[in-house]
């Protein structure tokens, strides 16, 4: 060995957009406890200081002065460390301003590094905020040559090329990777090839916890310059995991490291843990003091309400049914078992009165037309006045209880059930929510049976089913994966042998109802195509080639 081995402490912290202070003192405490355990290098997500996407925060003046100002505090908080601390932060020079990362030393910036490459396609709009860098970086520890990349750097070849001609032996990467479903593969496949190509030694370090609809998985690790993976952190977990960096006489670098290699978790496992803390984070980063949600006696109230709980405690969590003279006794049944196996406050609110006076009060305007679908959103819009009256009085954010494939097709009622202010299983498709149920349920049974088997109803008419306005949910749903997740054409979709009538009338719905979507609350993304951030489509279009005829 022609080095000692150097302790690097690889941080992958739950942080919070705009909060300096707090991020600072996280940062802070961390660094401390690195130093006593012997690290000399602190490796922290990507813009660090601020978390990410701190979004037109950055078109602040007044926001970058004060990053500025406590980046100067935060390097004399550490002055008195013999640390490495690698920082994330915006940075104005000139009239230009960079997504940076700076190395603190004994209450000095070192060394700062900007971010090469900019993503702006899928959540990421950088371009909108940030410059480009150019050059390469560097820093030495202790002899050993270290370099700088952020995040989709190490995506493209050239700046970890250029680390490389620059001497570095190691790449430290601080990130901000929100997740996905199949993610973490990616990743890996990436900085594999990264290795391959340049030699170097890469340490991933990814934030943890959720930003509005993002939720960032943390999944840091470290593959050393022979492409071995060295250290795998876990999902969904804000930890501090160290690691020994040493060189070899063959210039090529190891990593050492006694933490234990993360538990690999199945995709429902991963997605179920990311609509957790997705729903904890934002109750708890928008200080409400709990969260109300309707229960109908289906299969999407009662996966958000097992999730609500899981995320806040049952103590922080409360149901309310709201029954019509539609719906059935086996829902009710159904609803209170529920609550009761989960132990969180429950109330049941007949809404049949207020039914009958809002029709008494729309008379002179209904006369004497036919009841139709008017009818059946008044008592979902009598359950959001509910339920946001509810809201209002005691602090708690409502939690919306449609899922993916309803909200795509319209199936859902403005200012009704999308009434609230956290749409938890707005990017799970509904055969999905099933797999989900099975994968709760296979914990410890808290969804009754019978919510899983029977045919999902709204419940808004007598004898209604969703199949009633829909197409089977298993044809619905491979027809919108194709659409919106693998951008195929209706074409290309028809030509798998799906219903021509079926794909049209699909993919005509699902643009139709671009204005619905646009007012709904934000939700936990897990998909690389999410409403919101990833599908931005204008409301009003007249582009028709979807609608294309596939008779011939």
């Amino acid at each position: 060995m022609s080095n000692q081995p150097i302790k690097l402490a690889v941080a992958q912290l739950n942080l919070t957009v705009g909060d300096l202070v707090g991020n600072t003192k996280k940062i802070v405490f961390h660094a401390k406890q690195a130093a006593l355990d012997g690290a000399k290098i602190l490796l922290t997500p990507e813009l660090s200081l601020t978390s990410y996407p701190p979004e037109d925060l950055l078109l602040r003046k007044a926001f970058i002065q004060q990053c500025e100002r406590t980046l100067l505090d935060l390097a004399q908080q550490l002055s008195g460390l013999n640390l490495y601390v690698i920082v994330g932060h915006p940075q104005q020079v000139e009239n230009q301003l960079f997504n940076a990362v700076s190395v603190l030393y004994k209450g000095q910036c070192i060394a700062t590094y900007h971010k090469h490459e900019l993503p702006n396609s899928e959540v990421f709009d950088e371009k909108r905020y940030f410059f480009g860098g150019t050059q390469a970086v560097t820093f030495q520890v202790e002899g050993l040559c270290f370099g700088l990349n952020i995040c989709e750097d190490t995506w493209t070849s050239g700046p970890c090329k250029k680390a490389a001609q620059a001497g570095a032996k190691i790449l430290l990467v601080p990130n901000a990777s929100p997740y996905h479903m199949g993610k973490q593969s990616i990743r890996y496949s990436m900085l594999q090839e990264r290795v391959r190509e340049t030699g170097l030694a890469i340490v991933y370090a990814n934030l943890v916890g959720a930003q509005d609809e993002l939720v960032f998985d943390g999944s840091s690790f470290a593959i050393d310059s022979h492409g071995q993976v060295s250290l795998s952190m876990p999902q969904f977990e804000e930890k501090v995991a160290y690691l020994e960096v040493v060189q070899l006489s063959d210039q090529s670098i190891v990593f050492h490291s006694k933490e234990p290699r993360a538990k690999d978790l199945s995709l429902h496992a991963q997605v179920y843990e990311a609509l957790k803390l997705g729903v904890y984070d934002y109750v708890h980063k928008n200080n409400f003091s709990s969260a109300v949600l309707g229960l109908s006696g289906g299969i999407d109230s009662a996966l958000t309400l097992a999730i609500a709980v899981d995320a806040l405690g049952s103590d922080r969590v409360s149901a309310v049914m709201m029954p019509s003279p539609y719906t059935s006794e086996i829902s009710l049944l159904d609803s209170r078992e529920m609550t009761q196996s989960l132990g969180v406050y429950y109330q049941e609110l007949k809404i049949d009165t207020l039914m009958q006076q809002f029709n008494q009060l729309l008379k002179p305007f209904f006369k004497s037309l036919p009841a139709d679908l008017t009818e059946e959103n008044i008592q979902a819009r009598i359950r959001g006045t509910t339920l946001m009256a509810i809201s209002n009085k005691l602090g708690a954010i409502v939690l919306t209880t449609g899922n993916k494939s309803e909200m795509a097709m319209g199936y859902c009622t403005l200012y009704g059930d999308m009434a609230g202010g956290f749409f938890v299983l707005k990017d799970i498709y509904k055969t999905f929510v099933y797999q989900l149920c099975a994968y709760r349920n296979s914990l410890s049974e808290v969804i009754p049976n019978r919510i899983i088997k029977r045919p999902p109803s709204a419940e808004l008419r007598p004898n209604q089913t969703d199949q009633d306005s829909l197409p089977p949910y298993d044809l619905l749903d491979a027809i919108l994966q194709r659409y919106i997740e693998e951008g195929a054409t209706s074409a290309s979709i028809v030509a798998e042998g799906f219903s021509p009538q079926v794909v049209e009338r699909v993919i005509r719905l699902l643009h139709q109802n671009e204005y619905k979507r646009r007012q709904s609350p934000v939700g936990v993304r897990i998909s690389h195509k999410a409403f919101g951030r990833d599908w931005r489509y204008p409301i009003t279009s007249k582009f028709l080639d979807h609608l294309a005829n596939h008779s011939n």
